[in-house]
């Protein structure tokens, strides 16, 4: 679930900072396409649709407050890009979540969301062992998508 409007104003005023249109903006872009890995390129292309004397230096702040407020998630995917994502925010959460993984297909470079997060035994594992505790994990898979092993099969 991603975070409300007034929550985040709400969260905003807590931390001493000013609501701003552009926050919000960015927010809303994000929301709005939470099932995409974007860069801060592509926010700022949307945004300044509404907004259009915004610069990117403000997007790439703005995505930097976010991430800090654990409100959007940085991706690191093999194009060299860094994206974002809406993170999975919960008004009760007390400490970090957990993020979804990322299958991406090595033929077609698809990248598909998985959000079973099976680690949960590995991790208390882990602290039961090291003393460890893990707070937070990402996870990448890589493989061949089901179109790219279709078109494989179909063509032999």
């Amino acid at each position: 679930m991603s975070i409300s409007q007034e929550k985040f104003k709400e969260m905003l005023k807590e931390k001493g900072l000013k609501v701003t249109n552009q926050r919000l903006l960015v927010l809303q872009v994000l929301a709005e396409h939470h099932e995409q890995h974007m860069t801060a390129e592509d926010i700022f292309e949307l945004v300044k649709e509404d907004y259009p004397e915004i610069g990117l230096a403000t997007i790439y702040r703005t995505v930097q407050l976010l991430l800090e407020m654990q409100l959007v998630d940085r991706i690191i995917l093999d194009d060299g890009c860094v994206r974002y994502e809406i993170g999975d925010f919960c008004d009760e959460r007390t400490e970090p979540h957990h993020h979804h993984h990322h299958l991406i297909c090595r033929d077609c470079g698809s990248v598909m969301e998985f959000r079973d997060d099976l680690l949960e035994n590995l991790e208390d594992h882990i602290e039961k062992e090291t003393g460890f505790h893990v707070m937070d994990h990402e996870l990448k898979f890589y493989g061949q998508c089901r179109k790219c092993q279709e078109k494989q099969n179909n063509g032999k």
